[in-house]
C-alpha cells in the first residue's frame, strides 16, 4: 500500500504547478483524499480535501480560488492544480487517504488519515 506525490518543483511567484498523487496496492475509490503541506518550522496543515466520489471539495481559506483538487478514479490518481502561487505556499506537500476523512471538519481532521504518502517539495520564489 503506497501513495506517491509528485509534481513539485521550483516556480516563480504567480506561476502554476500541478501535483499528482497516485496509489499503488489499493484503490482510492472508497477514500477521501487530502493534500496537506508543511513549511519549515510549521505544523502540517490540511490544504484541500476531496470526497470519495469527487462531488465535494474543501479548501483552506489561504488557497481558495487558487488551488483546485480533482480526482480520476480510473487512473487511481488525485491532482492538485495550484495557480497564482505565492512564496507562502512554499512547503513539502503530502497526499493522504482516509475512509473517514470526509467531511474535513474540526481542527484535527488530519488525524483521520489512514495512509500518508511521501511528500513533494514546492518552492515558490519571490
Amino acid at each position: 500500500v503506497q501513495l506517491q506525490a509528485s509534481g513539485g518543483g521550483l516556480v516563480q511567484a504567480g506561476g502554476s504547478l500541478t501535483l499528482s498523487c497516485t496509489a499503488s496496492g489499493f484503490t482510492l475509490d472508497y477514500y477521501a483524499i487530502a493534500w496537506a503541506r508543511q513549511a519549515p518550522g510549521k505544523e502540517r496543515e490540511g490544504v484541500s480535501c476531496i470526497s470519495y466520489s469527487g462531488g465535494s471539495t474543501f479548501y483552506v481559506d489561504s488557497v481558495k480560488g487558487r488551488f483546485t483538487i480533482s480526482r480520476d478514479n480510473a487512473k487511481n490518481t488525485v491532482y492538485l492544480q495550484m495557480n497564482s502561487l505565492k512564496p507562502d505556499d512554499t512547503a513539502v506537500y503530502y497526499c493522504a487517504a482516509g475512509i473517514g476523512l470526509w467531511p474535513p471538519t474540526g481542527n484535527r481532521w488530519l488525524e483521520r488519515v489512514d495512509y500518508w504518502g511521501k511528500g513533494t517539495l514546492v518552492t515558490v520564489s519571490s
